[in-house]
């Protein structure tokens, strides 16, 4: 008899993990700490409502905030219940709105087979032409006017509604609210025009969709249960498209989320985020408080550095270290001082070459700050230590890469203009030939064939050699439509990887293939080109890591991450916390700088190195307040020496 491995699962949770998980249909919110289980507790939980009702038809929605977490979880629920998985939509907000835009977006003049427009370079490029077409609109290269309107969009103000919201709201003098209000609409009549919606237009366009009560009580209807991961990064936007779908009944919410991880309140979230759940939806609340992922010391460190935040949850229970304190006298925290911010980087650098392979592939560090972990990654490059620097990419980096997917989208999207020039420019870059866009658009009106065709004529007539010539009749077929997509991609990959010429092309084929996969198991085989390509452009290009690297990633990159040995590098006054926070009027910056260095320090399975420097830069800098307020910092530390060996905490190992 084969194994349920649902039930044998159930089995292993402890009994409030089988609370949260057995949870009647009414509303519950779990306030799960790190390390608790609780993508293992969100999982099980679809995976039995699927399990108890396999002859229904409704379906499970359960959304999250990147994919990387919502291929996870879509992964365990097909493991824990196989044959039911299909029944259960998993996606981040994002992704959920762009496929209910697909579905029904044509009742706001939406077409299925829109363009998503998530880096800035097209969203300028975008914003440029629209103001061209403006002709009488002052200040055309005003790089103020988009981070505007992203910010008048991340509120749900729609173009029609900005002038008055602006001058009403946000005390904007009149003038310049109208300035503004049209720069607005003659960006959204140009996305439009193309076709195409940008990252922020996805949450926007659907919250006004589900302004229609027929809409939303189809999604009341569909999702008989809704699951929501990290609720706390919620942002005003997402929880408002949330309150519109459940409208005044709808009360199946299960909820996971940590009021002391709240560390995007720069991106909209909210530490009262939680609160407005629990009253708004009547939730009852289950703490997760065990920890599993990280040793006592660590544990207890976390709890004392969290109570310092006064707006936190105050009936909150403290976390509790599952794994026993060790009895071999490890030191799970360790502290380093420095004299400058190279000596600590080559400092680290050194102590992690020395560790065996298989320790360095399990080795995090982490710091506030981009520029940190870039010299970081020289150091640990000059041991010879391969390191791969975690962040999320919106593009492509390689010409090579750019120019294939400009030519899919333009397969797909056949007149569109802004993306051919994107084509042009990038295979430009790599085979050194050029070709005159206005020539090529001309030529195409005059024949009367695609952009795409006209393209790959010029091309081929221009005697390139071998491979690009090859490239460009694989195009040629699939312009022509002589050539299958699936084909003809993977013979331009082929011919891509037989002549890698950079790391940055390994590194975007490497990611390419990781997507593709991804894209295919989700979504299936027989997804159409548009699909497919909107599924991409929601996705980050990143390369997955090199085997037996070292990972490097900011504080508010490190989200979901877990590693054996982390370093928490820079944890000093004006880094961490910021000098804007320790500045800032009201308590609110600072507070979510200290649950950064919570969240960092939690990331840990065995060892926690904390490191700082008397200087960076110019700059004297004083050790952190986190590092006392921690327990871990005494005038041993104040002391000890430029880059020698670990200083003593004060707390018990």
């Amino acid at each position: 008899m084969r194994a349920d491995p649902l039930a044998s699962t159930l089995r292993e949770l402890s009994a409030i993990q089988q609370r949260a998980v057995e949870w009647h249909d009414g509303p519950l919110l779990v306030l799960a700490g790190p390390g608790s289980g609780k993508t293992r507790v969100l999982t099980c939980r679809i995976a039995r409502i699927l399990d108890q009702s396999p002859d229904e038809r409704f379906r499970v929605l359960a959304l999250t905030f990147t994919t990387k977490a919502a291929h996870e979880m879509t992964t365990r629920v097909a493991a824990l219940t196989p044959g039911l998985e299909e029944r259960a939509d998993i996606h981040t907000f994002h992704g959920f709105c762009a496929g209910v835009l697909r579905q029904h977006g044509v009742h706001l003049g939406i077409k299925p087979d829109f363009a998503i427009y998530s880096n800035a370079r097209d969203r300028r490029s975008v914003l440029q032409d629209a103001l061209a077409r403006g002709t009488s609109y002052p200040d055309r290269a005003d790089q103020r006017l988009l981070p505007r309107i992203d910010y008048l969009k991340a509120r749900l103000v729609g173009a029609d509604q900005a002038e008055e919201w602006c001058a009403s709201r946000n005390g904007t003098p009149a003038r310049e609210a109208a300035r503004i209000a049209r720069a607005y609409r003659l960006y959204e009549d140009e996305l439009r025009r193309s076709n195409a919606l940008d990252y922020n237009s996805l949450i926007l366009e659907a919250h006004k969709l589900m302004a229609f009560p027929a809409m939303a009580r189809h999604y009341r209807t569909m999702y008989r249960h809704w699951l929501f991961d990290e609720f706390q990064d919620t942002n005003g936007s997402q929880y408002k498209l949330l309150r519109r779908m459940a409208g005044s009944d709808f009360r199946r919410i299960f909820a996971v989320a940590d009021d002391d991880q709240t560390i995007y309140e720069w991106n909209g979230a909210s530490i009262r985020r939680i609160g407005d759940l629990v009253r708004d939806f009547g939730c009852e609340v289950v703490q997760l408080p065990t920890n599993y992922r990280c040793p006592p010391p660590i544990v207890e460190a976390g709890n004392r550095l969290v109570v310092y935040n006064a707006r936190r949850r105050m009936r909150k229970r403290p976390a509790e270290a599952a794994r026993p304190t060790s009895s071999h006298g490890e030191r799970h925290i360790q502290c380093r001082e420095f004299e400058t911010d190279h000596d600590e980087a080559t400092g680290i650098a050194a102590e992690i070459a020395a560790l065996d392979a298989t320790k360095r592939a399990g080795t995090l560090v982490l710091a506030r700050t981009r520029a940190l972990l870039e010299s970081m990654q020289v150091a640990l490059k000059e041991e010879g230590v391969p390191a791969t620097l975690l962040a999320r990419r919106d593009d492509f980096v390689s010409p090579q890469m750019r120019w294939m997917v400009a030519c899919l989208r333009q397969l797909a999207r056949p007149v569109d203009r802004r993306n051919m020039a994107i084509l042009v420019d990038a295979f430009q870059r790599f085979a050194q030939v050029s070709l005159d866009l206005d020539d090529l658009l001309f030529s195409c009106a005059a024949e009367g064939v695609t952009p795409l065709s006209a393209w790959t004529r010029m091309v081929q007539s221009a005697g390139l050699r071998s491979p690009v010539s090859e490239l460009a009749n694989r195009v040629a077929g699939l312009a022509s439509g002589e050539a299958r997509p699936a084909t003809a991609i993977e013979e331009i990959l082929d011919l891509l990887g037989n002549h890698e010429s950079d790391e940055n092309l390994k590194d975007d084929l490497s990611a390419w293939r990781r997507l593709s996969g991804e894209i295919r198991r989700e979504v299936g085989p027989a997804a159409d080109l548009g699909r497919f390509l909107q599924e991409l452009d929601l996705r980050s290009k990143e390369p997955p890591p090199a085997p037996g690297s070292v990972s490097l990633a900011t504080i508010h990159g490190a989200k979901g991450l877990e590693s054996d040995r982390v370093h928490l590098i820079g944890i000093v006054e004006g880094i961490l916390p910021s000098w804007h926070s320790v500045n800032a009027d009201g308590v609110g910056p600072l507070e979510e700088e200290r649950r950064s260095c919570f969240v960092a320090v939690t990331r840990t399975k065995q060892r926690l190195v904390l490191s700082w420097a008397r200087r960076y830069g110019e700059w004297p800098k004083a050790p952190s307040r986190f590092l006392e307020e921690m327990g871990l910092f005494g005038r041993e530390c104040r002391r000890g020496p430029g880059a020698g060996p670990s200083v003593p905490h004060s707390s018990p190992e």
